[in-house]
């Protein structure tokens, strides 16, 4: 396993990140199976484990809790907050009101007095970067944060976040968690150079793209992955962005058995290798799948095979660019571009 820094802080972690969401109903997993997975993880070198509220209700976040109890001191502890809890309308967002309540109830969730990073799960365009910053600021210094970070955030919320801690004089955005895969290259163009010119550090999420990198998904198959049973018509190859996206997986699977490689070491080894990544998110199932991920740990990828899949899918493109998370919301609703 090798060790970056997360951005300026001076924390060391693990160039793969153990994520939860599949702890709980949305993975159909016990507590048994979630502690074991952590246990392998720990034993593998993984040190940043990532979880958020919204995981199964909360489950995933209790989950997580009981399966570090005794050595929370020994791990990068991440969650995040702002995506819906429960149907009352103020039990999300980022405003003061809710993140002051939230990290309390995550911390009772998972069972630990900090969290060493926290997370504004969305960009919410109805709060202030202000009031968001302000409460993230009085957290900190209340000792109940280490640190605190975005995800999926556009790149010009990522610079304006960063000019309004300077303005009101309130503690910055340290870290980023964009989708980032070999598939889905599009903030290359404007976050990642936005990370690296603010010195954030970048945990990415979804590097093997919703299973479409790990080895499952070929042409001529049957798609039988967890994800496709989910959201069926993300994996529907009569869907022109999906064909694309099944072409690329054949070339790289070609590309990757050439190297003498797994496509998910070639999936993990594509995202590690940008300079502006500090560690890739995993999130197994079973431990079957974590051992596959933790396989690649130590992957470098060489020039010529960078190249090869610059040539497969060109960087700074998404081949599925309907899927971005951080559009703005002007290009989802016409009536935000009317006067």
């Amino acid at each position: 396993m090798k060790y970056r820094t997360l951005g300026r802080t001076g924390v060391q972690v693990s160039s793969l990140t153990l994520g939860t969401m599949n702890f709980g109903r949305i993975g159909r997993t016990t507590q048994e199976e979630a502690t074991a997975v952590v246990d392998a993880a720990l034993e593998g070198g993984i040190n940043v484990i990532d979880t958020a509220d919204m995981y199964s209700d909360g489950e995933s976040e209790e989950m997580v809790g009981k399966a570090i109890a005794g050595r929370r001191d020994d791990i990068v502890l991440a969650t995040k907050a702002n995506m819906p809890m429960g149907d009352e309308r103020n039990h999300q967002g980022s405003s003061r009101r809710w993140l002051v309540t939230e990290l309390d109830n995550s911390l009772r969730r998972l069972g630990v007095d900090h969290v060493d990073l926290y997370q504004i799960h969305r960009w919410d365009p109805r709060t202030s970067d202000e009031e968001t910053l302000s409460a993230l600021t009085d957290l900190q210094r209340a000792g109940k944060i280490r640190y605190f970070g975005s995800s999926t955030f556009p790149a010009y919320r990522l610079v304006q976040a960063q000019w309004a801690a300077r303005e009101f004089h309130l503690g910055r955005y340290v870290t980023e968690q964009p989708s980032y895969s070999i598939l889905q290259r599009g903030i290359e163009t404007h976050v990642l150079p936005v990370t690296e010119q603010y010195g954030l550090g970048v945990l990415v999420w979804s590097p093997l793209a919703s299973g479409w990198l790990s080895g499952a998904v070929r042409e001529g198959r049957e798609i039988t992955t967890s994800r496709s049973a989910v959201m069926p018509e993300r994996f529907d190859t009569t869907v022109p962005s999906n064909r694309a996206r099944l072409d690329a997986v054949e070339q790289l699977a070609g590309l990757a058995e050439e190297a003498g490689l797994t496509m998910i070491q070639l999936a993990l080894g594509f995202v590690t290798a940008h300079p502006a990544v500090t560690s890739a998110i995993i999130g197994p199932r079973t431990l079957d799948h974590l051992h596959s991920q933790l396989a690649a740990a130590d992957t470098v990828l060489s020039a010529d095979v960078l190249d090869a899949i610059d040539a497969i899918v060109a960087p700074g493109v998404d081949l599925a660019a309907h899927e971005k998370f951080d559009t703005p919301p002007a290009l989802l609703d016409p009536s935000l571009r009317r006067r």
